[in-house]
């Protein structure tokens, strides 16, 4: 049995690389940059370079090492396979095989919010938690699925894509996905900005958010903390549909605790209240009092869950 693991989260932008210990101390974390031209063919071969050069670096005995996880945008079934990874140009690549023969090492691939969620049910804000529902609201909604301490991928690796749940069926507008109505195109921060400028059009009221050039969702939440009539009325939309999604999630998982993450989650206590409100009012009776709780690793909850996953079969 190694004594170190590796865990990988790859971006659009930057590879998130961390050496772990395989009781899931951090030793040391660093990037690379993501390059995508080509294709991304350079991208695998380069996170197994910076792989071997660390073992090199700090002279660890390859049988030290019990493995490599990596999570990937896109969807990813349990074998490690990537069906497409857009934001890196993918087809279809066999990530764990080519990762695996890359560095000589174990390797186990998932999709990136799948591996965050299992980041945050390991040694974050769900630490302890076997079933875990994650939600992370950024730039889009992504989310992972956790059950009996496993991600639940799916047959096609779908799941946990909480962002295409269908929450809005009168939405004439298309989410990036194709389809229309989806939560991402509200709880995102994209989509809290979509809300407002919705809200702002058809109302006259007062508000902190008309004087403002361009809206972020950051303005929004912070005029919603500071009682602005019409951002309450906005994040109450966004809450009511947010909080419903994981009504129906807890239906179908029963988590032991809801985990919210993502650039949106700073608003902290305020959000997590109105989300939970709604989550109350719509939840199955037995799963109403299901703890909505802050992520608590940040952007380290992909290479912890990446190298989790390294370690739950070995």
């Amino acid at each position: 049995m190694g004594t170190y693991c590796f865990g990988i989260d790859v971006g659009g932008t930057t590879v998130k690389c961390g050496l772990f210990l395989t009781d899931g101390t951090l030793v040391e974390k660093w990037e690379i940059p993501t390059r995508t031209e080509e294709n991304g063919k350079a991208i695998l071969p380069d996170v197994a370079e910076t792989i071997k050069a660390k073992i090199a670096e700090r002279g660890i005995a390859k049988e030290d090492v019990q493995g490599v996880g990596i999570g990937i945008p896109g969807p990813v079934n349990e074998n490690g396979d990537a069906f497409c990874a857009v934001n890196l140009f993918w087809g279809f690549t066999p990530v764990a095989k080519e990762l695996s023969e890359l560095t000589g090492l174990p390797a186990k691939a998932g999709n990136d919010a799948n591996v965050a969620a299992l980041g945050e049910a390991w040694k974050g804000a769900a630490e302890g938690s076997k079933d875990v529902v994650l939600v992370t609201l950024g730039t889009g909604v992504g989310g992972g699925i956790i059950v009996n301490g496993r991600i639940v991928s799916g047959h096609h690796g779908a799941g946990g894509e909480v962002g295409h749940a269908a929450v809005d069926h009168d939405e004439e507008e298309s989410c990036n996905c194709g389809n229309k109505g989806c939560l991402e195109q509200v709880a995102s921060a994209t989509g809290i900005v979509r809300v407002a400028k919705k809200e702002l059009a058809a109302c006259q009221d007062d508000s902190t958010l008309r004087k403002l050039e361009r809206i972020s969702a950051k303005n929004v939440l912070d005029a919603y903390k500071a009682g602005d009539a019409v951002a309450i009325r906005i994040m109450e939309k966004v809450g009511d549909q947010l909080g419903g999604a994981l009504a129906v999630f807890s239906c179908v998982v029963d988590p032991e605790t809801i985990v919210v993450g993502g650039g949106v989650s700073k608003a902290g206590q305020p959000l997590i209240d109105c989300i939970q409100k709604y989550y109350r009012k719509y939840a199955f009776s037995l799963c109403k009092e299901t703890p909505i709780v802050t992520a608590k690793l940040g952007n380290d909850a992909g290479i912890y869950g990446a190298a989790r996953l390294v370690l739950q079969d070995a």
